[in-house]
């Protein structure tokens, strides 16, 4: 019988893959938003189409440094800036 301190790792390296998958969910996101705020305001528009391939290129980059923390958090930051920027001009 097994305690639960016991318990053999069920899931075993995949909360990596499902990160990745969020940041790319994350990515395709802004560029559907972006497309929509595209057809109303340009230039909002063209900068969060502008953002979708940085946020995927970190989400996939970012779980293969040991600063990762760092690089994301940087990039939460830097998009929510953006997003408060965007929100102001449209």
């Amino acid at each position: 019988m097994t305690t639960p301190g016991d318990r053999p790792d069920i899931d075993p390296g995949l909360a990596k893959e499902r990160t990745q998958l969020a940041w790319t969910r994350t990515a395709i996101s802004f560029a559907a938003v972006g497309g929509v705020v595209l057809k109303k305001e340009v230039i909002p528009g063209l900068i969060l189409l502008c953002i979708a391939p940085a946020i995927w290129a970190v989400g996939h980059r970012a779980y293969r440094r040991p600063d990762r923390l760092k690089i994301v958090t940087a990039t939460i930051v830097a998009v929510s800036v953006v997003a408060l920027v965007v929100a102001y001009t449209a």
